[in-house]
């Protein structure tokens, strides 16, 4: 198995929403570890290289800055 992570991902459905500067664009968290995150958002077109990652029904937020992306997913890493 190819795993690159350092830590193990868990496979999650969640409503996230990646803020910044004021901004917010709706996305969904499809798995999630200690480290970061994948997320899949309608288009990437105006998402910065780093957010704030806001999980309402968690009450969490989380700083992140893009690691990869492709197509209308973006793989997180958490500060």
């Amino acid at each position: 198995m190819d795993d690159n992570h350092v830590t193990q991902r868990q496979k999650v459905i969640k409503a996230g929403t990646i803020s910044f500067d004021g901004s917010g664009i709706d996305c969904l968290v499809r798995n999630m570890s200690v480290g970061g995150a994948n997320l899949e958002v309608e288009s990437q077109i105006g998402i910065p290289s780093s957010f704030e990652l806001v999980i309402s029904v968690e009450h969490s937020n989380h700083h992140c800055h893009v690691v990869w992306r492709k197509g209308r997913r973006i793989g997180v890493a958490f500060h």
